[in-house]
């Protein structure tokens, strides 16, 4: 899995672009969490002094200990882990913590998240560690974000789903071979096919339509059925990239590791095919 800023590419090739939420937004949800937090203490404390009057100092005193670890660290983490990544505050905030490759955080992130929270970003540096770690970040990340991996992102999507201009599509004329075609492509030539059609109009019209046949050919091998004959490269390259996305982006959406939204292709920018050089790949009839 790769990032820059709020791009994440995961493992099927998927370029997503997430809304990362910083640090006006988060400090807002944070300040609601602590606010629930204190107010727990403080009755839990209260009533834990009027039971235990009289009791053992000992006893008392591990079971108010036991609350504050309950509150401080169990509270933030029960609920990222069971509202996949909400506590109260980022609900009222329309924020969620998600894994950085986009997927939802587990039990082991969520602990994480709480202990940094408590000895190192919140509580015992009054803040100070992270407001100046989500300052730094590229991501807003604070340090328990950085130790377990994660990003608190808003809980939509953006409308696009893809970051722009790196999108392909479904060409109309394979529509129907697209249903039907079974799309194994290795994620290192998936990787491979979208940074040739992102770069294309910018590679000289030989070089372009020599790897475009060569990736094509390299493609073709992992798609069945083969593509009506006399396809272009680049045709049949987009089409098939826009269907191993689309699955793995319904896939992702079955399974929750996203909030499900909206996903519109973009178109990528084509240039019209040399005819020179753009007939020494054909599509297997």
């Amino acid at each position: 899995m790769s990032s820059t800023g709020g791009t994440l590419v995961n493992g099927d090739a998927v370029a997503y672009q997430l809304d990362l939420a910083r640090i006006g937004s988060r400090s807002i949800a944070l300040g609601i969490d602590l606010v629930v937090q204190l107010a727990a203490l403080l009755i839990g404390l209260t009533v834990l002094g009027a039971v235990l009057l009289g009791s053992d100092p000992a006893a008392a005193h591990a079971l108010m200990l036991t609350l504050t670890v309950a509150v401080l660290v169990g509270y933030p983490t029960a609920a990222e882990t069971m509202t996949r990544g909400r506590t109260l505050g980022k609900q009222a905030m329309g924020l969620r913590v998600v894994r950085d490759d986009g997927g939802p955080v587990r039990f082991r992130q969520a602990l994480i998240r709480a202990l940094a929270e408590v000895f190192v970003d919140v509580w015992a540096t009054a803040g100070v560690v992270a407001v100046t770690s989500s300052l730094i970040s590229l991501r807003g990340q604070r340090v328990g974000d950085l130790l377990a991996g994660t990003v608190v992102v808003r809980d939509r999507i953006p409308r696009s789903g893809y970051v722009t201009g790196q999108a392909p599509r479904v060409d109309p004329g394979l529509a129907a071979w697209a249903g039907v075609a079974s799309v194994g492509l290795p994620d290192r030539l998936a990787l491979d096919v979208r940074q040739f059609l992102m770069r294309i109009t910018a590679l000289d019209p030989q070089v372009r339509a020599g790897l475009a046949a060569d990736l094509a050919r390299q493609t073709a091998a992992y798609v069945t059925p083969a593509p009506p004959s006399g396809v272009p490269a680049e045709t049949f390259l987009s089409t098939v990239l826009a269907v191993r996305s689309a699955r793995a982006l319904s896939r992702t959406a079955r399974a929750g590791t996203l909030p499900a939204a909206p996903v519109a292709t973009m178109p990528v920018r084509r240039d019209p095919p040399d005819p020179e050089t753009s007939s020494s790949w054909a599509a297997p009839g």
